[in-house]
């Protein structure tokens, strides 16, 4: 049953791929968030882009937290971000400190700009990341000048299958399969709220892939069901599709997708055939929708677009190596698309 969860099929199956390794050095995989808004240059909070290198995100938090000489809570970000990585992002501190910013400078981080607005940086508060990767070391048995073309035309032609990184689910799983003992009331409760949280999240996205794989294998990631839940792509609201027809134009325009369940007490609820598919996802874990209840905000539930277009997907070889160049929304995976491109498991994958 994992298997289809941390390595989900491909789109690009049928075409071999390039082998390599990423993150050989930090600069191998650059990050940078794309912030949902600007800062208005007047306010209570500084808004910091700063940059950081080969540095975990929660100690990043705690090192500004600490030159700053204020507690780590004051300190707001967007998203978390790669630790083997140079990467660019928003961070929000209290104005009050503003006398204390060349102490953050140096050891890893590196102020490009400050500016001012009215509220504290906030998880959820970017559009995506733009990225800009290397693989080194190809597979030399591969012919890249003829595979490559293949491989991005696929990939910008069918767009890429949403599915959670296999990081999402702990080394060895371990984090899943606490998350299914609590679920099916095998494991006593976790006093560690924050591993309560990750555990039961890394359920949802496993149950998300489950889901969005089958649809994949049966053909249909890219029709529109009786029921289906709809969401405007790429931001914007979400509805039950009814006349299909319709619907079905505007998926192949690319102005909707499918959004896929992330299994909880308030999950916008499909109905019909799309409700049946859902159900049967929850059933292949021996799970029903009562097994969710009980758990309060930690299973909210939501919807996740089923797939991700790549309009800005380009590659150049520099010298022997290939560089990557795309982005993606917030919440969505550059390793699943290394995958598809490299067709192995990526060493070197995220790590937070």
């Amino acid at each position: 049953m994992f298997d289809a969860i941390l390595r989900p099929p491909l789109i690009t199956a049928d075409l071999p791929g390039l082998g390599g390794r990423i993150k050989t050095i930090p600069e191998d995989f650059e990050v940078e968030e794309i912030p949902a808004y600007e800062p208005t240059g007047s306010g209570d909070f500084l808004y910091l882009w700063l940059e950081k290198r080969d540095m975990g995100a929660e100690y990043f938090v705690r090192q500004i937290a600490k030159r700053l000489d204020i507690p780590p809570g004051e300190v707001g970000t967007a998203g978390l971000k790669d630790r083997h990585a140079v990467t660019r992002q928003m961070v929000s501190v209290p104005a009050a400190i503003e006398d204390r910013l060349p102490q953050l400078e140096g050891e890893g981080i590196r102020v490009l700009k400050v500016s001012k607005h009215t509220n504290k940086l906030r998880p959820g508060h970017l559009h995506g990341n733009r990225f800009r990767i290397t693989v080194r070391n190809l597979d030399p048995a591969v012919n890249v000048a003829e595979t490559l073309p293949k491989l991005l035309d696929r990939m910008r032609t069918l767009g890429m299958p949403n599915y959670y990184g296999p990081q999402r689910f702990g080394r060895e799983s371990e984090t899943l399969i606490l998350g299914l003992a609590m679920i099916r009331g095998e494991k006593a409760k976790i006093r560690n709220g924050f591993l309560r949280k990750l555990a039961l999240s890394a359920v949802q996205s496993a149950l998300f892939n489950a889901y969005l794989a089958r649809r994949w294998l049966d053909g249909l990631l890219h029709k529109v069901l009786p029921g289906d839940v709809m969401a405007k792509y790429p931001f914007g609201g979400m509805f039950v599709a009814e006349n299909l027809e319709e619907e079905q134009k505007r998926l192949e325009a690319r102005e909707i997708v499918s959004a896929g369940p992330i299994f909880g007490r308030k999950t916008f609820p499909a109905a019909g055939a799309a409700a049946e598919r859902e159900a049967a996802a929850l059933a292949e874990f021996e799970l029903t929708p009562a097994s969710l209840q009980g758990f309060g905000k930690l299973l909210q539930g939501t919807r996740r677009h089923n797939v991700v277009y790549l309009d800005d997907l380009t590659a150049d070889m520099v010298q022997e190596n290939l560089q990557l160049n795309f982005s993606l929304p917030a919440g969505s995976y550059a390793t699943v698309l290394l995958r598809e491109i490299m067709k192995s498991d990526v060493a070197g994958a995220e790590e937070i």
